[in-house]
């Protein structure tokens, strides 16, 4: 727990202030290296082309981390295991930072720099789209993307944990998964799904605590987050209703306060982007939640 704490607070701290340093660090031209080595290895129907073929591309990196994550477990206090699990969590995180995406889109002075700025947070191939309940989605799809699901499996399986889901994630969404066989990209979706759902319960579950609790209950409960089908669009619609809910509210104190009232609903376009700046503020606090948790866990473990 001292470890992901720690290393979430690094994480965050250095994408955040020194972006150049984590466009530098995380690179994964070594594993679409990989992957199109498999592909071409096995070029006939196989195991590589079933939908469990993401195995072969999962298991040797994974055993490599896994064996060292063992061996740097013991010597000098632990230290060595220490800095190992920040590195590989500073390495899965992000790739770029979320915070600094969002505020390019605030900040776009056109609509077609807003447009580009507007994709960094769409899955490569698909449409990009400025309209307010689409960004609030991207937001927290993002969020669980590149902070939150590292994180979870982090703290669960440590360096080895944060790893699988940045790999699984780049199979089922990267840039090259149009070259992979269907079945294998099938097969890594289904396994990111799996991966993602305790994440996206997890996360729902703090933005009713941080956020508008009959709004993100009514909105998780509505759309399938009381069942166990690995479809997390709960997450999406929770965080859509916890800004509107949000909004409104802020609509009222105006209103009260006799200013001019903003528009309650997530309409298309807005100029300041209003909706974008509640869904971050609701994602940071849902982190905190998170660090906060982790931090009395640590305190709880020096205590007894």
């Amino acid at each position: 727990m001292f470890v992901a704490l720690v290393a979430a607070v690094i994480a965050l701290a250095l994408g955040h202030l020194v972006p150049t340093l984590a466009a530098a660090v995380r690179h994964y031209g070594w594993y679409h290296t990989w992957l199109r080595w498999l592909d071409a290895r096995f070029p006939q129907d196989g195991f590589w082309r079933g939908r469990y073929g993401v195995a072969l591309a999962l298991i040797p990196p994974l055993l490599l981390v896994a064996l060292f994550q063992i061996a740097l477990d013991g010597p000098l206090l632990g230290l060595p295991a220490i800095l190992f699990g920040i590195a590989a969590l500073f390495y899965a995180w992000g790739p770029s930072d979320l915070d600094l995406d969002v505020e390019a889109i605030v900040d776009a002075n056109d609509p077609v720099a807003r447009h580009h700025a507007a994709a960094r947070l769409c899955v490569p191939g698909e449409p990009v789209s400025l309209d307010g309940p689409t960004l609030v989605g991207a937001v927290f799809r993002n969020a669980k993307r590149r902070w939150f699901g590292v994180l979870f499996w982090f703290i669960v399986f440590g360096p080895t944990g944060a790893l699988l889901y940045r790999l699984v994630a780049i199979v089922a969404e990267g840039n090259d998964r149009h070259l992979l066989p269907a079945d294998t990209v099938s097969g890594a979706r289904t396994l990111l799904a799996v991966l993602d759902w305790p994440v996206a319960q997890l996360m729902t579950l703090s933005m009713a605590l941080v956020g508008n609790f009959d709004a993100v209950f009514g909105a998780w409960k509505d759309n399938g987050g009381a069942t166990l089908a690995l479809d997390t669009g709960f997450l999406a619609a929770a965080a859509r209703a916890s800004v509107r809910s949000e909004l409104a509210e802020e609509a009222a104190e105006d209103t009260e306060s006799g200013i001019a009232p903003r528009s309650t609903a997530i309409v298309a376009v807005l100029p300041d982007l209003p909706e974008l700046r509640d869904a971050m503020s609701l994602v940071w606090r849902i982190l905190l939640v998170w660090l906060t948790v982790l931090a009395l866990f640590v305190i709880a473990g020096w205590v007894s």
